[in-house]
């Protein structure tokens, strides 16, 4: 059951179910959304009978033309035959094009994650967008990325009792495999929108399980040359969501997936985004579930995560007026204390009208689905 707190957002259900689609047997999981030129929403999300080691993942989407029509019944957006198709996000560039990102599983692993992308040029219509390219972004992580696990690592002073799946002596074996060019060429995967930076070029957020940490890419406006940037370093910040300030500075905030106390992380950078800070732990509880952040046009910050230090039973967005130091503004978007509910990895946009729509996973006894919400801050 929904639990809804009116007060500094106004929510606005789309339905009264507000789901794509009915809930249902098939694990259903990591949403995308998008506005595309003439104000319609389409997302995407992986759906199947598992995630990784489930070769019949694939990503379907759905469209919404208007708030009366409804959203679309499911359609394709991407299968690969014999292996799992996850952690998609999807991207609309300058020219009204679609980007849809996402990553193939190798092996049924996720750290031989293989990085895809696609682009519709005329994404308007019915149905699945009409692809007209295709590639696989092939990332070259150098010595820099290594110096920069490194100089991380010895900045934080972290302790060895973490685990990571290249690393049971968590930050001595990073840094080693940092050195290795397989390692680092290996396993980057998608989960929250790119944004555009001021000269037109796409900075692409990545993450690592292998890692466990974060990494940014950065494309060419044509969206079809790609090289990788600085690693973000944390014992365990993955998933990041970069927010531009102005005057080239960023900040990017992280799902916590080290040790307690559980915790939002925050990295910044001064120079565009090509290199980060160490992530540090914020104030912001946070379950090692996905979050995302986007700016708005009043300069304040807006964010969705699961607020919790244990489960995902409560989702919330948050919004700040100092870049993110402070969160005095918080609404709770799906509640269930019961904890028979789940509601995680938000997909969070600013729509043309100054409406935010939220897409996440919700998961419960009847069946998993893509839940959609709308607020007015």
């Amino acid at each position: 059951m929904h639990c809804l707190l009116l007060c500094a957002f106004l929510f606005v259900p789309q339905s009264a179910s507000g789901k794509l689609f009915p809930s249902q047997e098939e694990h259903a999981h990591g949403s995308g959304v998008v506005e595309l030129e003439d104000t319609s929403l389409i997302a995407v999300w992986y759906q199947g009978s598992g995630e990784r080691r489930a070769n019949d993942v694939r990503l379907l989407g759905s469209r919404l033309p208007d708030s009366e029509s409804g959203w679309s019944a499911p359609f394709p957006m991407a299968d690969t035959p014999g292996l799992p198709d996850c952690n998609p996000t999807l991207f609309v560039d300058a020219e009204g094009r679609l980007y849809l990102f996402w990553v193939v599983i190798a092996a049924n692993r996720w750290e031989q994650a293989v990085l895809k992308y696609r682009r519709a040029d005329e994404p308007l219509g019915a149905g699945e967008p009409d692809w007209s390219w295709q590639d696989t972004i092939h990332l070259v992580p150098g010595e820099a990325f290594a110096r920069g696990v490194e100089e991380g690592f010895r900045e934080l002073a972290v302790t060895e009792h973490l685990w990571a799946a290249y690393a049971p002596r968590y930050s001595s074996q990073l840094i080693e495999a940092a050195r290795d060019p397989v390692k680092r060429q290996c396993g980057w995967m998608t989960r929250v929108h790119p944004v555009l930076r001021s000269d037109g070029r796409i900075l692409l957020p990545l993450y690592s399980d292998g890692f466990n940490l974060g990494l940014m890419a950065l494309g060419e406006a044509d969206g079809e040359s790609w090289r990788a940037l600085g690693p973000i370093v944390s014992p365990g910040g993955v998933q990041p969501s970069p927010v531009p300030l102005g005057e080239g500075r960023w900040i990017a905030f992280l799902r916590d997936n080290g040790p307690a106390p559980h915790r939002m992380l925050r990295s910044s950078s001064t120079d565009d985004g090509l290199t980060w800070s160490v992530a540090i732990d914020t104030p912001v509880p946070n379950s090692g579930s996905s979050v995302e952040a986007i700016s708005l046009p009043d300069g304040r910050i807006a964010l969705a995560l699961n607020d919790l230090e244990r489960g995902r039973y409560r989702l919330s967005l948050f919004l700040s007026s100092d870049e993110g130091k402070t969160w005095p503004d918080r609404r709770v978007v799906a509640h269930d204390p019961r904890e028979r509910h789940s509601y995680s990895y938000p997909s969070l946009i600013l729509a043309s009208d100054g409406r935010l729509h939220l897409t996440y996973s919700h998961s419960g006894p009847e069946g998993e689905t893509i839940a959609h919400a709308v607020l007015e801050p």
